[in-house]
């Protein structure tokens, strides 16, 4: 199997609840909606990267149960190729999504089987990442995979991305600058400052902070590129030393205008779609694979659910244009 993109990360069944208004603590509130569907960080960035026409694989880890079942199911039914260690032990990991009338959401979740994808598995799938030009990580793992696919990543001269969500305890400056680019959204950027380079920034103020206050701070966590999501407020962008073939070094793109009824895996559109583009528009300006990303990250809002709304390459273009 030859592929383009290997992503190692999580898969999660997401279940989903439509509410007008979060509950309050205490109450009940009447949801007029529910959905279940495929979903995990991994799995979705997975998903968004293949439907953008780019050779991916995905590599994770599942229980021995009925969600595992489904993950492997719909993994087929997207002609995803998958390598799935199939935990015994373990459940699939599953999550619980309150989704208000504004799109906002609220996640619980259980890791599972994520939590305990082993280093030893991760290390024997060395065969796929060859040839490949781009690893995608997140952090809904342990730790020790996620070293040991960087490790063979490094090993084999690939671009390594890393959606540092959710930021993980263990996290330190080390693990994170093993990274070539990085693309938190901005509560994981205010976390990653507070804990690289302490220094303590409020994330709803982000999206206010001009281009040039928002480029020092990135500048503060050692990574070559720093791609931080800003919701409704698009996305800013800052380099060092490289470029990536940009004109400037930092630069910030607006929203795409939508009609979100769902923003849950408005990122992980983001980050798969963004390593696709990479690989689609080799040889052109980063901005151009920032560009694209941030257009599907916006057309997934507009259906319900995770890994199913991911958009093709195609609708995006001609949603878009070229």
């Amino acid at each position: 199997m030859s592929v383009d993109v290997v992503i190692v990360g999580s898969y999660v069944q997401d279940q989903a609840w439509f509410v007008e208004h979060f509950p309050r603590p205490g109450e009940t509130t009447r949801a007029h909606r529910y959905n279940t569907g495929a979903g995990g960080k991994g799995f979705n960035q997975a998903v968004a990267c293949a439907r953008q026409g780019v050779a991916t694989a995905f590599v994770g880890a599942i229980g021995n149960d009925a969600f595992g079942a489904a993950a492997q199911k719909f993994a087929r039914d997207v002609n995803l190729p998958t390598r799935w260690l199939i935990r015994n032990d373990q459940p699939t990991a599953t999550s619980s999504i309150t989704v208000n009338a504004q799109a906002e959401n609220q996640i619980a979740m259980i890791f599972g089987a994520n939590e305990h994808l082993d280093a030893a598995f991760v290390r024997a799938q060395d065969d796929l990442f060859s040839g490949a030009k781009i690893l995608l990580l997140q952090l809904e793992n342990n730790l020790d995979a996620l070293a040991a696919a960087l490790d063979i990543g490094e090993r084999r001269g690939m671009t390594r991305v890393l959606n540092p969500a959710p930021v993980h305890p263990g996290l330190d400056a080390t693990r994170l600058q093993r990274a070539d680019i990085i693309t938190p959204n901005e509560t994981e950027f205010s976390l990653l400052l507070q804990r690289i380079a302490h220094t303590d920034i409020d994330p709803a103020t982000l999206a206010r902070r001009s281009d040039a206050d928002l480029h020092a701070l990135a500048r503060k966590l050692g990574v070559a590129t720093v791609v931080v999501t800003l919701g409704a407020h698009g996305c800013f962008v800052s380099h060092g030393a490289s470029r990536r073939g940009d004109a400037l070094a930092s630069y910030r793109l607006p929203p795409e205008k939508v009609r979100a009824i769902d923003t849950t895996g408005a990122g992980d559109a983001f980050s798969g779609a963004l390593v696709a583009a990479m690989i689609r528009f080799a040889g052109k300006p980063f901005r151009d694979a920032v560009v694209h990303a941030n257009r599907a990250a916006a057309m997934s809002t507009e259906i319900v659910g995770t890994a199913p709304a991911m958009p093709t390459f195609e609708a995006v273009i001609k949603r878009f244009g070229a």
